[in-house]
């Protein structure tokens, strides 16, 4: 892995972080800490800090020339704790249903803090780095030019909650635990029309193509995750926004001098775009300083990855204005 840094936080209350301290990983692209301004990138369930280069899960947003091009943005990504992918396993957690996304948000800008950052041109993040990264508004909600989350809402629904706790039953009585959630996990990520364009119902053998797909990606998130790193980021998704009220919603929108800009998938299941444009309409009441846009995609929650044409355009206004 690329430039893997990582810094301690040993000062924290517990009510900020469980388990009082932390040794947070991150990893850094583009233009030197304080020679430009800095993008945060918060990373989904079973992504990590390596969001650029050859083989960075989101290279087609961020890279050299692409639409927060590192010749001019500073750009981070920390590891969630107890993700897995620093290696080092004093940093999984046990307990992971202490833990929430504030929690999260609250070490990522401590962790800014420490390296030398209080002030933010822009975070993103989607699904569940969606949820950290309304969050981080919330804490700080003037150090922060661009808040952009993705797919996601800035508070988990009763349909999601009730999905977490079926991942949750998975991961703790299925013999191939992460296999077999992972099977759940993928017909909620994706929509029957996606499927449908995709596998158009052809078999191979005894099994059909999209049960073949699904056991491929069981089978290759097995590989790479670990069982209490799946628990706790299962567990994430439902705690996003758990503490913040509609009246706290409206007195972000009327104190934040950020830009916020939500971007829903017209087929999400996970965050759907009915949601996302409720929030949009309440914050706009009190703060013009909105922008909302859709994606238009069969490919349901994932299209934030798939889609990754129709995201550049929405987003390039953003990040090339800036510099121009």
């Amino acid at each position: 892995m690329r430039n893997l840094y990582t810094i301690t936080l040993d000062d924290l209350l517990p009510e900020e972080f469980p388990a009082g301290n932390i040794n947070l990983s991150y990893q850094l692209f583009g233009k030197p800490l304080g020679t430009a301004e800095v993008v945060l990138v918060n990373h989904a369930l079973t992504g990590n800090s390596n969001v650029a280069g050859e083989n960075g899960w989101w290279k087609s947003l961020v890279g050299f020339d692409e639409v927060i091009d590192l010749d001019r943005f500073t750009v981070v990504c920390f590891n969630i704790p107890g993700n897995g992918y620093c290696g080092n396993p004093e940093n999984l957690i046990d307990n992971y249903k202490d833990y929430t996304t504030k929690n999260i948000a609250v070490i990522f800008w401590k962790g800014l803090e420490k390296i030398g950052i209080n002030k933010l041109f822009a975070v993103i993040g989607g699904s569940l780095g969606g949820g950290i990264t309304w969050e981080m508004g919330f804490l700080k909600p003037n150090a922060i030019q661009y808040i952009i989350p993705i797919a996601t809402n800035y508070k988990a629904t009763d349909w999601l909650i009730g999905n977490v706790l079926v991942q949750d039953q998975i991961l703790n009585n299925s013999v191939q635990p992460i296999h077999n959630a992972r099977l759940h996990a993928m017909l909620l990520y994706r929509t029957p029309q996606s499927f449908q364009y995709k596998f158009k119902t052809q078999k191979k053998g005894r099994l059909y193509d999209i049960e073949s797909w699904l056991l491929h990606h069981g089978e290759k998130l097995e590989q790479r995750f670990l069982l209490k790193s799946y628990k706790l980021m299962n567990h994430l998704l439902k705690t996003i926004g758990e503490e913040i009220s509609e009246d706290d919603l409206i007195g972000f929108g009327k104190k934040t001098n950020a830009q916020i800009i939500q971007v829903a998938i017209n087929t999400d299941y996970f965050f759907t775009p009915q949601e996302n444009r409720t929030v949009y309409q309440k914050l706009v009441s009190v703060n013009e300083r909105m922008q909302y846009s859709e994606i238009d995609s069969i490919h349901g929650h994932d299209a934030f990855l798939i889609e990754y044409k129709q995201l550049n355009t929405i987003l390039e206004p953003v990040f090339k204005k800036h510099n121009n």
